[in-house]
């Protein structure tokens, strides 16, 4: 009875996430902060797993971050959302795909609120038509990029290269997942697991190999917080945020984080060198930080991509120290060419954390 019971629990946690034949949208910032991470999505999806991923080169910022920082109203949002399921409808799909957390957390509340107020759907629409004369159908399923790749995590993991093991020991690599807030924080019943026991990411890592730790700031936000950060004055509640999470995790040592959400890796990985440079402390193994990880780049690497393919020269945090663990081969020389082979020169070290 209490094994039925937790299975039923477990079971209002989960969302059907249709195998093909998706809309995808990207990130305003991700394509800034780590631009081989959308690509790597649709090669990925596309090229080894065969499936139907459509991008429409007209679509734009779903305005999540001017809605959370109060530049737009909410209506102006909706607006703009929309418009989105507009171009949706007009390629001729019905299941849609967002790459960014705060976008999906957006068209989430979005549909929810006109589900409870169908009059400001009305509203939204005529404003929508005097706009740009375009008339939309709501997605039958809407996901986050992250749903999708856990849901072909165990395909993935049969064509994998690699695995998530120390090829020296054989064990697993200690692994901190980080969840978007707006993954399953504000609707709990949209992420697979929940806000408390979110598994998109979890079931990734188990599924190549690795361990996940449990620490006690596992759910405690970035520090990105929008107002936190993009107002210049908050940056320190920003910064305190994440060396509070940093903190939590140092005991347990991972070996690396991976994250599901635009901000996250950003502030998780950038947020190492600074607090090193302030008070000379690092947290990963030698003097080292720990390597951020988006999960298209973990997918890639297990895949066997080259790791400069997938953009990590753009990371602040070393990530030469987990691939010598994992034991992927990597060309030092090649990590500073850009396309054609260009050379798009060696940034300046830090003083404190160790990079190559």
């Amino acid at each position: 009875m209490i094994y039925q019971g937790k299975q039923k629990i477990w079971s209002d946690y989960q969302k059907e996430i249709p195998a093909d034949n998706w809309y995808y949208v990207r990130s305003c910032i991700r394509q800034n902060f780590f631009p081989a991470s959308e690509k790597m999505f649709l090669e990925i999806c596309r090229d080894v797993l065969g499936k139907d991923i459509y991008e429409n080169e007209h679509h734009t910022t779903c305005g999540g971050i001017a809605y959370h920082c109060d530049t737009i109203p909410q209506e102006t949002a909706m607006t703009i959302v929309a418009r989105q399921f507009a171009l949706m409808t007009e390629a001729g799909y019905e299941n849609y795909v967002a790459s960014c957390i705060t976008s999906f957390g957006n068209y989430t509340e979005v549909l929810e609120t006109w589900n409870e107020f169908p009059e400001l759907e009305t509203k939204i629409r005529e404003l929508l038509w005097k706009a740009c004369r375009k008339e939309f159908k709501k997605p039958k399923h809407l996901a986050h990029s992250s749903d999708l790749i856990f849901k072909f995590r165990n395909e993935i993991a049969e064509k994998a290269k690699c695995r998530l093991v120390n090829k020296d020991t054989g064990e697993p690599l200690k692994v901190v997942e980080h969840i978007g807030c707006h993954y399953s924080k504000m609707f709990p019943s949209k992420g697979v697991g929940g806000a408390e026991y979110p598994y998109v990411l979890t079931g990734m890592v188990e599924s190549w190999g690795g361990n996940v730790i449990d620490y006690p700031e596992r759910r405690h936000c970035c520090g990105y917080g929008f107002r936190q950060y993009h107002i210049k004055a908050n940056r320190g509640y920003s910064i305190s945020n994440t060396h509070k999470k940093f903190e939590s995790m140092a005991p347990y040592t991972p070996d690396m984080i991976i994250t599901n959400c635009p901000g996250c890796p950003y502030f998780l990985d950038r947020w190492q060198y600074v607090i090193a440079e302030m008070e000379g402390k690092t947290y990963g193994q030698n003097g080292f930080g720990i390597p951020v990880f988006t999960y298209e780049e973990v997918a890639g690497l297990v895949l066997g991509y080259n790791p400069w393919d997938l953009g990590l020269q753009l990371h602040q945090v070393a990530v030469e120290p987990l691939l010598d663990k994992i034991g992927i081969e990597y060309d030092p020389a090649e990590k500073y060419k850009g396309l054609n082979k260009k050379d798009i020169l060696r940034p300046e070290l830090p003083k404190v954390m160790k990079c190559f």
